[in-house]
């Protein structure tokens, strides 16, 4: 009833979008400076610590499928032999370039930027912390196809920089185009819907022959951006969790690992019936794509929930793990108009009325307008009325689509976190307790419920 009602009034007409019509941006000259106000430390005149210089400033060009295009420069890798193609979308994020473009969930995308300056703080070392993970990004190496910005900084001003955005693009081969209109952009986006694009650089290729730009939701990319191999941080921690990797951040494992976790890393089609280790908890992953591709994750999850009670953990997925726990659970998913992507996504907590402001970087979503037995909607994002979570009426399961480890912010659902370890905690402990005590049997309690269908279940 309360799901119902906040759904209902939260729904509502799509807003009306103003922007400037014209298709065609001319290039601009790239900004020269970000600041020069109160350099003591002479940052700005500093050499560039990166082994090569600012990449060639080339005539580019954004192409849409849906025939628009814009001309711009090239401030990234010089990408000259074919155009760089994917789906463009676009973020909100006020900060963050480097986190975002190291987000695997960002794989096959050309990613928009609508702050109109990018790459004014540089970008920084790969430096890592006490668990062996990156502190400043995602993921090793950029995962974007490329981006687009309407004002590039070539001049960074950041104490813990070591070289441009521009720098950094070239050295991952990624393509970067700045001068372009990107509220034209946005505008498209959002009455349209997103689309495929293609980034070309170079005058022989912004004048070559157009051809059809291939579609990179086809592909499995969940199976791309995971691990192929169990990896292990926080060895030794006082619980055991399987993180499912569907394209995981890393800041999700450190979220895991600085609260005492050792996180153990499996690959997106890990068989968790079947694995020999026994877990006290299981954590699905952020990922890229379609969650129809990724499908055998959520078989292999739907097999795992429909043990007995003896023989399951606490489960909790972020993003993309919460569109595959709603596959296993009988939701059913679809594509976004063109997704939701910032840092500054209002979501509501459909149990307690509570609204959190979310960091969010997904183009699919659940759908909750059919109930599924056992279950029920979690979250609501209170700007266009998607689903932001889903979570089980009797057991420890849940999931949110956005981010609560956010880098870059904001943390107001970094709580999540504990209340997860919290139940695999106790779990554990009730576990160890039941099987110390003398005489104790589930084998009653399994009996019972291998009659009753797996939203019914009850908590062991």
């Amino acid at each position: 009833m309360f799901a119902t009602h906040f759904k209902s009034a939260l729904l509502r007409p799509t807003a009306r979008v103003f922007a400037q019509r014209n298709a065609a941006a001319p290039a601009t000259q790239l900004r020269s400076f970000a600041s020069i106000s109160n350099d003591k430390a002479g940052i700005l005149n500093r050499p560039a610590t990166s082994n090569n210089g600012e990449p060639p400033s080339l005539p580019g060009m954004l192409r849409l499928q849906t025939g628009e295009t814009f001309n711009a420069t090239s401030f990234g890798a010089p990408v000259t032999g074919a155009p760089m193609s994917g789906e463009i979308v676009f973020t909100t994020a006020l900060v963050g370039y480097p986190e975002s473009m190291t987000d695997p969930s960002y794989r096959g995308q050309i990613l928009v930027f609508t702050q109109p300056l990018v790459g004014n703080y540089g970008v920084p070392a790969p430096t890592k912390d006490q668990f062996g993970l990156l502190e400043h990004f995602e993921a090793d190496g950029i995962q974007v196809q490329g981006i687009i910005v309407n004002d590039y900084a070539t001049k960074y001003s950041h104490w813990n920089a070591i070289e441009s955005l521009g720098q950094w693009c070239a050295r991952y081969g990624v393509p970067a185009l700045t001068g372009v209109d990107t509220r034209a952009v946005v505008t498209l986006l959002r009455e349209r819907g997103s689309t495929l694009a293609e980034i070309r650089v170079g005058d022989e290729m912004v004048n070559a022959e157009q051809h059809p730009i291939a579609d990179p939701n086809a592909r499995n990319l969940v199976a791309e951006g995971s691990t192929k191999v169990k990896q292990t941080y926080n060895k030794g921690g006082d619980v055991k969790v399987a993180l499912i990797d569907c394209g995981a951040k890393q800041n999700i494992i450190r979220a895991l690992a600085k609260r005492g976790a050792e996180v153990v890393v499996v690959p997106w089609n890990h068989d968790l019936v079947r694995d020999p280790v026994k877990y006290d908890g299981v954590f699905l992953s952020n990922g890229p794509g379609n969650p129809e591709v990724a499908s055998t994750t959520a078989l292999n999850l739907r097999a795992y929930m429909d043990l007995p009670a003896t023989a399951t953990t606490p489960i909790f997925g972020i993003c993309m793990g919460n569109q595959l726990m709603g596959l296993a659970a009988g939701y059913k998913s679809y594509k976004l108009k063109y997704g939701n992507r910032g840092h500054n996504q209002p979501a509501l907590n459909l149990v307690t009325g509570k609204c959190v402001i979310t960091s969010q970087n997904h183009g699919y979503a659940l759908d909750d307008t059919v109930d599924v037995p056992g279950w029920m909607p979690f979250f609501r994002n209170a700007n266009d009325g998607s689903n932001e979570g889903i979570r089980h009426v009797a057991r420890p399961w849940s999931s949110v689509q956005f981010h609560p480890e956010a880098m870059g912010g904001p943390l107001d659902t970094d709580y999540l976190f504990d209340d997860f370890l919290t139940d695999v905690r106790e779990y554990k402990a009730k576990k160890a307790n039941l099987n110390r005590a003398a005489g104790v049997s589930f084998a009653t309690l399994e009996q019972d419920e291998k009659a009753l269908p797996i939203g019914i279940r009850v908590a062991a």
